[in-house]
């Protein structure tokens, strides 16, 4: 079945101004904002959804972000309010203290901090302006976990979690985004490196495997598969026991 972004895109719409009036009635949507294809439809849509007024973009460069211009194109280019919050300070502080604590540092503690600061970033903003937290990732990365649990993979609501990164795309183009916004590669921030060069294949075979089952390099599909089973449980709820008194 082909996909219909436009018609997605005001079922969307439609949802998150459902969303509001039963879970925030005169909030305002807060997202962080990347200036890539995800940040960038998500602001688009509460735009279009709570009108431009009642959106607000979180930049959050650590320390010097090269491409920290495409972020503040967005949020120029959409009409919304934004604010500016360098990380650098509690990254460093918190390596710091893990230093002088005798405790040794892992790669992933440190990839996964700068994510889990934006969110605490994030979240510190929308309770400033009586918000809630616009998730804003995809299906594609929520499959084999490419998300920072309590980091980016927070929020209150999530707009995206059932979209592959090209139905996102579509719905970019569908909401007249320029192609700056919709086809910047995403990049960790960290090494430099794009999101497909650390998962090792392309999110155009991802989002294949996922909407059709077709893989036809074996390597890459038991590598998805294993991927996507090793972090099912991001997605889950918190396991928790159940006392029967």
């Amino acid at each position: 079945m082909s996909f219909d972004a436009e018609q997605v895109k005001n079922d969307l719409i439609a949802w998150i101004r459902d969303w509001f009036a039963q879970n925030g009635p005169g909030c305002k949507a807060v997202l962080g904002v990347s200036g890539g294809k995800d940040s960038s439809v998500v602001a688009a849509l509460c735009a279009e959804a709570l009108g431009r007024e009642n959106v607000v973009g979180v930049l959050m460069p650590n320390g010097e972000q090269f491409d920290i211009d495409v972020s503040r194109d967005l949020v120029a280019t959409l009409g919304i309010e934004s604010r500016e919050i360098n990380i650098k300070d509690s990254y460093d502080g918190l390596l710091a203290q893990l230093d002088a604590s005798g405790l040794a540092l892992t790669d992933q503690a440190r990839i996964n901090l700068a994510p889990r600061l934006r969110m605490a970033a994030t979240y510190l903003v929308s309770q400033c302006v009586n918000g809630r937290v616009a998730n804003t990732c995809n299906l594609s990365e929520d499959w084999v976990g490419y998300a920072t649990r309590y980091g980016d993979g927070a929020g209150d609501f999530s707009p995206l979690s059932r979209l592959t990164v090209q139905e996102v795309k579509a719905v970019g183009r569908a909401l007249g985004l320029p192609d700056r916004f919709i086809e910047k590669p995403p990049i960790d921030g960290l090494c430099g490196k794009t999101d497909e060069d650390n998962l090792g294949f392309t999110y155009a075979v991802l989002d294949r495997y996922i909407r059709e089952g077709v893989c036809e390099d074996p390597a890459t599909k038991e590598k998805i598969d294993r991927m996507h089973k090793n972090s099912r449980f991001k997605l889950e709820l918190m396991p928790v026991f159940e006392y029967e008194p």
